[in-house]
């Protein structure tokens, strides 16, 4: 399957709300927001256009079968720390598209002078863990009981980092650039 990679646009936002609606929920415990919801999208939309955010999608016959995004607050104590949050159609996971926008959302991270990046997730997503700890993210904290499904269950939150200048040591010690 073949898919295109490119910048989230404000005509995808239809696109975004379908693909969005076709995740389990288990998938979108982990976002702060219900992106199924058109307002949460419009706001998603105001947040790339104030630059807050950058946000990637993939696309695959007309339809979108991936997101990827990089949160940042520029006016915080952590600008230098950006959060990055992804969604991979269940269809499509496995065959490399979530390593492939998390490498343009290492690009993004490099241009915007990031130095930390987290990521969260239900602690349950262990196939979503190994994809972040593969490209060097390491497993930092765990929130208890931070969310909860439409079924009032709770699930606890696990919190992954990169580190660029740990990752770029660790490269340059085995020759890798």
């Amino acid at each position: 399957m073949s898919h295109a990679i490119r910048r989230f646009r404000p005509e995808d936002r239809d696109k975004v709300i379908a693909f969005a609606a076709t995740l389990p929920e288990q998938d979108l415990l982990f976002l702060s927001r219900d992106v199924r919801e058109p307002r949460v999208v419009a706001a998603w939309l105001a947040a790339i256009e104030s630059g807050e955010i950058d946000s990637l999608v993939a696309e695959d016959g007309g339809e979108i079968v991936a997101t990827a995004a990089l949160v940042r607050d520029p006016l915080s104590w952590s600008a230098h720390v950006g959060e990055v949050r992804l969604l991979v159609s269940p269809a499509r996971r496995g065959a490399g598209l979530g390593n492939d926008l998390l490498q343009g959302i290492f690009m993004i991270a490099k241009e915007r002078g990031l130095a930390k990046l987290t990521a969260r997730m239900t602690v349950d997503q262990a196939a979503s863990i190994a994809l972040f700890e593969g490209v060097g993210f390491r497993a930092e904290a765990m929130l208890k009981d931070q969310v909860r499904g439409a079924d009032g269950q709770s699930h606890d939150i696990a919190i992954l980092s990169y580190d660029s200048a740990r990752v770029a040591a660790r490269h340059a010690a085995i020759g890798i650039e």
